[in-house]
């Protein structure tokens, strides 16, 4: 889960890195194949022949669904977003992805909505505001930006509950990432002649921080989300990510020489303590058992 959180926060700052030279839909394209590739790769090596599979019948409609939303849609809006809105602004609004999974999870996978799981979503939260508001450049009212931000949280929570019914049926976390991403790719073919131009007119550098995207954030920092999510309560599990602003702040901080305003750290603090508070386990009542017929009271 830490690689995840590091991985997913240096996404942000990559993003950031290109938006002005990358368009939306072939930033995301180039991206989604290139991790095809690496997860391809990764199939290949770490899977026998005999094992490999594709997906059934009744698993199709959620590969299909989570990979067009949360691959496919989510990547795209995330993108023009940052385009339209500062990076504090789409950190915080983003965060309501994480808040939806705990509640659907309550329903879906009759997980226990927790007094310390909703103290420490609401503490959570509140740091993730901190950040997003201390971070905030300029006019950041852009309603479309704003709005693209909401679809990617949404697609986000949509993601992680097919994600988890899928591995709580026996697919593995490896098959069940590879799938996603094919999905994902084939959802932003239409951008298919846009990314050839980027590719012959982007310079080496952008390349490969188009190349980082789908191997580190996207191949493998999906693999192991995917895995830790197998042995996690899927909304426990999601407000985890209420850490990944605070990372992206260090990140541009140490890449990008983007200083923090003080209020990010009491924010980040801030996370940290929810997150923690979430992972707190409720008390339970010792049963004192009943004494036996006839026995001395």
């Amino acid at each position: 889960m830490g690689f995840t959180l590091v991985a997913w926060a240096s996404a942000f700052v990559a993003i950031r890195h290109l938006g002005e030279e990358v368009p939306p839909g072939s930033l995301s394209l180039g991206r989604l194949l290139v991790a095809v590739l690496a997860l391809g790769v990764m199939v290949r090596l770490s899977v026998p022949a005999v094992r490999r599979r594709v997906p059934t019948k009744r698993e199709w409609p959620l590969i299909i669904l989570g990979g067009v939303s949360w691959i496919g849609i989510y990547n795209v809006a995330l993108n023009e977003a940052e385009r339209r809105i500062d990076a504090g602004t789409a950190a915080l609004i983003i965060q309501i992805g994480p808040i939806i999974v705990a509640l659907l999870a309550t329903f879906l996978f009759r997980e226990r909505l927790t007094q310390w799981l909703l103290i420490g979503l609401g503490v959570g939260f509140a740091g993730v505001v901190i950040i997003g508001r201390s971070s905030s450049e300029g006019d950041n009212g852009d309603l479309v930006g704003v709005l693209l931000t909401a679809l990617a949280a949404v697609t986000f929570a949509v993601g992680v509950v097919t994600q988890k019914k899928l591995l709580v049926g026996g697919m593995t976390a490896l098959e069940m990432t590879f799938w996603f991403y094919v999905v994902g790719a084939v959802a932003c073919l239409p951008w298919s002649v846009e990314l050839v131009g980027v590719v012959r007119d982007a310079t080496a550098s952008d390349l490969m921080w188009i190349a980082y995207l789908g191997i580190v954030p996207s191949a493998l920092a999906f693999v192991t989300w995917a895995y830790a999510l197998s042995h996690s309560d899927a909304g426990k599990f999601a407000l985890s990510t209420f850490l990944v602003p605070f990372i992206t702040t260090l990140m541009a901080w140490l890449a990008l020489g983007e200083v923090p305003p003080a209020l990010a750290f009491v924010g980040g603090a801030m996370c940290i303590i929810g997150v923690l508070l979430t992972r707190r386990k409720p008390r339970t009542l010792e049963q004192v058992p009943e004494p036996a017929p006839g026995a001395a009271r």
